[in-house]
């Protein structure tokens, strides 16, 4: 006998209140230990082959014919790869499995997607709304785990959604769909389905409130591969990103514009975080960020007013919060004249971008001198640099990638830490200043006009 958490699966031989692992009140649950006996034969075709009579070519990836899903799995799927995608409700995961199964199948491949949170005529709506209609794409919804596993042995299909693992339940095992028990069967089921007949698989998994994939950890260590599709529900940019990736990197992102009639591939996603007028208003600044290997043009937008009350706001979107008090106190204390302990101070990035990293501390700090003084930057300008506490400007890594996607972008100018250009080739037609201080940018381009 001994005692489960149905939290996360930890195991006991004795009834605690509080489970060790996870901490959960309440959570210890009664099993009753089973040993199993049955040894297993082990086959001649499944025995041991020395390594160089191996055929590497079965674990080659395939295309999805989803441009960004191949650059974040590192070139395609691999045949008999179990692939686990969570994200936010809402965000589009189901929307972008239906486009990958329809485009398989539009390439001739037989697909089996498996729905067990909406009915098939739901399914059906949204593929023709994003006309991902195809013969050889087979709707299923289905909540038993064995009527499943019948579907794959009648079907033998080439690719395998699940949407998603915490719906499908085994009549085998005790527990609720969702629980521990079931999660970590079903799992265990389709991923010897998955290896014994080389069949691509990709799995829908719930996260919680504190954003991690609901079900045991155990989950994540099976599967292969494990995406994250992120993005602001009001936003129509949407990015994957491989936390886990046994046959490729994990420092790729891939991005997608979510629109009306369906999810697409953004292989120029800079556009998206530009304003689209044409003047120059003080307060914008633009800076190249990067999300895994992708350099993007972002730009950032600050507003200062004094303020209607006693005490001042400090509003952020798409910005770090800390970070921008932080630059708030370096150019008070290194700018004559600048104090803004009583003005309200509102900072947001264009089109749903988020800046995290040191890289924008520069563009932060000329867009809010800007928006103190009045005055506007030039308008092809960007600003690279972490910025320290005593107003240093800071070089980055990866400056040259980010200085070539500006200047592809028509960007002419731009601002960099002391020395940055050392080891680095300036873009053609491309002005490249260095500066030592946040005092010299600022004087450099708003007091002296430069």
């Amino acid at each position: 006998m001994s005692f489960t958490c149905a939290e996360c699966g930890y195991s006991t031989v004795k009834w605690l209140g509080r489970c060790p692992e996870c901490q959960a009140w309440g959570t210890l649950e009664e099993r009753g230990a089973k040993t199993s006996k049955v040894k297993t034969k082990v086959k001649k075709s499944s025995g041991a082959k020395p390594i160089n009579q191996i055929d590497s070519t079965l674990a080659q990836a395939k295309e999805t014919y989803v441009s960004e899903l191949d650059r974040v799995l590192g070139g395609g799927i691999v045949p008999g790869a179990v692939v686990l995608l969570s994200g936010e409700p809402g965000v589009g995961k189901s929307t972008l499995l239906l486009d990958v199964a329809a485009k398989a199948a539009m390439f001739g491949a037989k697909v089996l997607y498996v729905t067990g949170e909406e009915s098939a005529g739901q399914v059906r709506l949204r593929a023709e709304r994003i006309n991902a209609l195809a013969d050889s794409l087979l709707l299923a919804a289905e909540t038993d785990l064995g009527s499943v596993l019948g579907m794959i042995e009648a079907e033998e299909p080439e690719l395998l959604i699940v949407d998603s693992i915490q719906t499908l339940a085994s009549s085998e095992v005790e527990g609720v769909p969702g629980g521990v028990t079931q999660v970590r069967e079903v799992a265990a089921a389709l991923i010897r389905e998955a290896k014994a007949r080389s069949l691509p698989t990709v799995l829908v998994g719930h996260i919680t409130k504190d954003g991690t994939i609901a079900g045991p950890r155990l989950l994540e260590h099976l599967v292969d591969v494990v995406c994250t599709f992120e993005g602001e529900k009001h936003s129509r940019l949407r990015m994957l990103r491989a936390v886990k990736n046994r046959f490729g990197p994990t420092d790729d992102v891939g991005c997608f514009d979510m629109a009306e009639n369906g999810i697409h591939s953004l292989e120029d996603p800079s556009g998206l975080f530009l304003s689209r007028s044409g003047n120059n208003p003080p307060g914008t600044c633009l800076t190249v960020t990067q999300e895994g290997k992708r350099p993007l043009l972002v730009e950032v937008q600050s507003l200062i007013t004094e303020s209607a009350g006693g005490q001042s706001r400090r509003s952020v979107s798409g910005v770090d919060s800390s970070r921008v008090a932080m630059m708030l106190a370096v150019l008070s204390q290194n700018i004559p004249g600048v104090q803004l302990a009583k003005n309200d101070v509102f900072a947001a990035t264009v089109g749903g971008a988020k800046l995290s990293e040191p890289a924008s501390d520069l563009a932060i700090c000329l867009s809010l001198a800007s928006a103190v003084t009045g005055r506007p930057l030039a308008k092809k300008f960007v600003g690279i640099g972490e910025i320290s506490l005593s107003g240093e400007i800071r070089n980055v890594p990866n400056l040259g990638q980010r200085l070539n996607e500006a200047r592809r972008l028509g960007i002419t100018h731009a601002i960099v830490a002391k020395e940055a250009m050392r080891n680095v080739s300036t873009p053609d037609n491309m002005t490249v200043r260095e500066c030592e201080h946040i005092a010299e940018a600022v004087q450099v381009l708003l007091l002296n006009g430069g």
